[in-house]
């Protein structure tokens, strides 16, 4: 009888534990693909890719143009729509009105199922780009997951998740234990 109750609590502590073991592997594994870690350079993409102007108001356009890509390409972001690129040629696209000035975005470039990002800049002036430049650096992987809400591993907050979970294993712990003691005497 009694060892349902422990059981109980044993999964109960396991499961906090697994629930906190994500971000420790998605940390370690961006280090070790090349993105900030000492694992070696990040991959090359076999083909380049630009966006110009670099920096646009809402509603203004931009150039898509890729290089090295023997198929067609794919250029897509948040605030245009995907747009595809011809072997040779380039492509445009219209910013939405609603892009969030001051805002950078992501260009994800799709070829032959490789894939590469750059950034897009939303100025705060009217729909005339403010600065015009090509942009052909290598990728530094895709930005997925939480949809941009993490940018960084922050200590503190891993630190805060931690107590938390001891001290969430510390109270069934207790509860579990003064269950147990109570049917005992």
């Amino acid at each position: 009888m009694r060892a349902i109750p422990v059981a109980s609590a044993a999964l109960l502590g396991a499961a906090a534990l697994a629930l906190t073991t994500p971000l420790a592997t998605a940390a370690s594994a961006a280090s070790a693909d090349g993105a900030g870690g000492a694992a070696g350079p990040p991959r090359k993409q076999p083909f380049s890719f630009a966006v110009s102007p670099s920096t646009v108001a809402p509603g203004g356009q931009v150039t898509l143009s890729v290089s090295g890509c023997p198929t067609s390409a794919t250029a897509s972001s948040g605030v245009f729509d995907t747009v595809t690129i011809p072997p040779g040629l380039t492509g445009t696209a219209t910013v939405d009105r609603d892009a969030r000035r001051g805002a950078v975005y992501s260009v994800t470039f799709t070829c032959n199922g490789q894939s590469g990002t750059t950034d897009l800049s939303i100025s705060g002036g009217t729909a005339t780009p403010t600065t015009q430049s090509t942009s052909t650096a290598s990728p530094q992987g895709v930005k997925g997951g939480l949809g941009g809400a993490v940018s960084e591993m922050n200590a503190g907050k891993i630190a805060t998740g931690a107590v938390l979970v001891l001290v969430a294993a510390g109270g069934v712990f207790y509860v579990v234990r003064r269950h147990l003691g109570s049917r005992l005497h």
